[in-house]
C-alpha cells in the first residue's frame, strides 16, 4: 500500500461510515459466534493504523501485525510497543493453536498467495477459534482506489469461498456486504473513470472524504443493519465478509 494512505486512512476512519460501520459489523459477528474473555487473543492481521485492535482491548488481549512500518508505527501509538507485532498473513510469528479470534479486515486482497494466507490462519488459531475477514467484491468496482492500495483481485463470493480450507473451517457466514451503497458507488467509480479516460484532472477520491453528517448516518446504518442480519442473502455488494470457525 502507498505510505500515504495510511495517513488519508487515519484521518477518516474515526468517523467516516465505511470504517466505523465496518469495524462495528466484525464486533456484532465474534459477539455472537465466539464471546470474548479477557484472557483470549485477538490477532488483528494487517492491522492499518491500529483503530480495531486499539478499540478490542477492553474485551480481550490484543496483538496487532502488520508488515508496513507506517502502519506498525501508528498502531505503537495507540496501543504501546508490546501488542505490535511484525509480520504478515503468510508468515504470522505466532505458534501453532495460540489465537482465540484472528481478524483480516480488506487485507487478503493485498496478498498475492491469498490460499496460503487462509492456511497460515488455520495454522495459529485454536480448534473452536474464529477467523472473521473482509474484502472488496466484484471486479466491476476496480477503480483508481484499488490501484492506490495495491490490490491483487476483488472477489466474488464464489472466490473467496475458493480459497477457504474446508477440512480447516467450518463457513458460518459468507456473504455480500455494503450492498445498499452498491449502486452509488457503481457510479462514482464509472464517472471517475470516465473522467479519467476524457482527460480530466481527478479532484480526489470520495473515499478519503467524509460525507454530510445525516448522509455519513444513514450509510453506516443500511451497512450495519444489513451486514448483522441473516435472513437475506444479497447477489451484490461492495463489499464480501466470511466469518469462519476453525475444525
Amino acid at each position: 500500500m502507498n505510505p500515504n494512505e495510511f495517513s488519508n486512512l487515519a484521518q477518516v476512519e474515526t468517523s467516516h461510515w465505511f470504517y466505523v460501520g465496518k469495524r462495528e459489523i466484525v464486533r456484532h459477528w465474534i459477539r455472537r459466534v465466539h464471546p470474548l474473555g479477557l484472557n483470549d487473543l485477538l490477532v488483528d492481521c494487517g492491522a492499518g493504523t491500529g483503530a480495531f485492535a486499539a478499540e478490542m482491548t477492553t474485551a480481550c488481549r490484543v496483538i496487532a501485525l502488520d508488515d508496513h512500518e507506517e502502519s506498525l508505527v501508528l498502531a505503537r501509538q495507540k496501543l504501546g510497543p508490546a501488542q505490535v507485532m511484525k509480520g504478515t498473513c503468510v508468515n504470522i510469528p505466532l505458534p501453532e493453536n495460540s489465537v482465540d479470534v484472528l481478524t483480516a479486515l480488506d487485507v487478503i486482497e493485498h496478498v498475492e498467495q491469498d490460499r496460503q494466507a487462509l492456511a497460515e490462519f488455520s495454522r495459529v488459531v485454536k480448534p473452536g477459534g474464529l477467523v472473521v475477514v473482509t474484502v472488496p467484491a466484484l471486479m466491476m468496482l476496480w477503480s483508481d482506489w484499488d490501484v492506490a492500495l495495491h490490490h491483487f483481485r476483488r472477489y466474488t463470493k464464489r472466490s473467496l469461498l475458493a480459497i477457504i480450507p474446508r477440512d480447516s473451517f467450518e463457513i458460518v457466514r459468507c456473504s455480500y456486504v455494503n450492498v445498499a451503497a452498491f449502486p452509488l458507488v457503481v457510479l462514482v467509480r464509472k464517472w471517475r473513470a470516465l473522467k479519467r479516460l476524457l482527460g480530466f484532472k481527478s479532484e480526489g477520491r470520495s473515499e478519503d472524504r467524509i460525507p454530510p453528517a445525516p448522509l455519513n448516518a444513514l450509510l453506516k446504518r443500511s451497512f450495519v443493519s444489513l451486514a448483522c442480519q441473516d435472513w437475506i442473502q444479497f447477489p451484490a455488494g461492495v463489499g464480501l465478509l466470511a466469518v469462519l470457525r476453525r475444525k
